[in-house]
C-alpha cells in the first residue's frame, strides 16, 4: 500500500511551494524591474517568463502591463493554451507562442528573457551581426551564442515560436536578425546575468565599431582559456549579481515585491 499523507502534510507541502513561488515571483518581478530601469523595455511589449513545475503552466507579465508596474502578485500563470489559470489579465499572443513552444522544447530553460535592447538590437540589424570577441567581457559570450536568421515578422502562431526553439537548439543566448534576444537559463539569476552582460558588450562593441579603427579580435586559444576560468564563478557571479540589484530594487522600488 501507498504511504498515506496526512492533512498537516499536505499542508505544508502546499506551503513549501506557495514559498517556492513567491521567491520566483519576487526574482521575475525584479527582473521586470531592472529591465525598465536599464532601458531595456519596449512599451508594454517584451515578455519574461518562469516555467512552474510539470512544465505545463508559466508565470508571464499580464499584457498592457510596463515592466515598471509589474509585481510579483501581478504576474499570471498561463498554460500551453494560452488560457489565463491564475491571476487578472492575458498573454500577449507573441509571448505565448514564444515562450510556450520553448519551455515545452527546452525542459532546462526555466526562465526565459525575450527582449529588445538598443544595442543587442542594433548588432541584430547589422548585416554582419556576429559578436567579435574584442574584449575580456565579450568572452563570456565566446561559442554561446546562436543567430536566428529567419526573421519573418511576428510570432503570432504557435509554428514560429517552435521554429525560434529549433533554431535555439542547445544554445541559452539567441540573437535573432532584425528582431532582438532571448536569453534561457536554468535559474532567473543566470538568465539575468547572460542578458545584462549581454547588452554590456554589445554597448561596447558598438563604441569598437563606432570608433572607426580597426577591432582588435582575441585569438580563440585565449578565448578558450578565459572561459574555462570564468565559468569556476559563473553561477556565484550570477546569484551575487540579483541579489545586489534586489537590494537596490528595496531602497527605491520595493513593491515589486507585493
Amino acid at each position: 500500500m501507498g504511504e498515506t499523507i496526512s492533512l498537516e502534510q499536505r499542508r505544508q507541502k502546499s506551503g513549501q511551494m506557495n514559498e517556492k513561488e513567491q521567491a520566483i515571483r519576487e526574482d521575475l518581478a525584479a527582473v521586470h524591474r531592472l529591465a525598465h530601469r536599464f532601458g531595456w523595455d519596449d512599451n508594454i511589449y517584451n515578455h519574461f517568463s518562469c516555467a512552474l513545475p510539470g512544465g505545463e503552466e508559466f508565470l508571464v507579465k499580464a499584457h498592457g502591463l510596463l515592466m515598471s508596474e509589474v509585481t510579483a502578485s501581478n504576474l499570471i500563470v498561463v498554460d500551453q493554451q494560452g488560457r489565463t489559470v491564475r491571476g487578472e489579465g492575458t498573454v500577449e499572443r507573441s509571448a505565448l507562442h514564444i515562450h510556450a513552444a520553448i519551455h515545452l522544447g527546452r525542459p532546462d530553460a526555466f526562465c526565459i528573457l525575450h527582449v529588445h535592447p538598443p544595442y543587442s538590437t542594433w548588432l541584430s540589424s547589422m548585416q554582419d551581426n556576429r559578436l567579435k570577441m574584442t574584449n575580456q567581457n565579450t568572452i563570456r559570450f565566446f561559442d554561446r551564442i546562436v543567430y536566428d536568421e529567419a526573421y519573418e515578422g511576428l510570432a503570432v502562431a504557435r509554428e514560429e515560436g517552435q521554429r525560434m526553439c529549433q533554431a535555439l537548439g542547445e544554445k541559452r543566448i539567441m540573437i535573432h536578425v532584425n528582431h532582438g534576444v532571448t536569453v534561457a537559463g536554468p535559474t532567473v539569476e543566470e538568465a539575468f546575468f547572460d542578458l545584462y552582460y549581454l547588452e554590456l558588450v554589445c554597448k561596447e562593441y558598438f563604441l569598437v565599431i563606432s570608433s572607426g579603427g580597426k577591432a582588435r579580435v582575441i585569438p580563440d586559444e585565449i578565448c578558450l582559456r578565459t572561459v574555462s576560468q570564468m565559468e569556476e564563478e559563473y553561477l556565484e557571479g550570477a546569484q551575487l549579481t540579483l541579489a545586489a540589484w534586489k537590494r537596490v530594487l528595496d531602497r527605491e522600488e520595493a513593491n515589486f515585491r507585493n
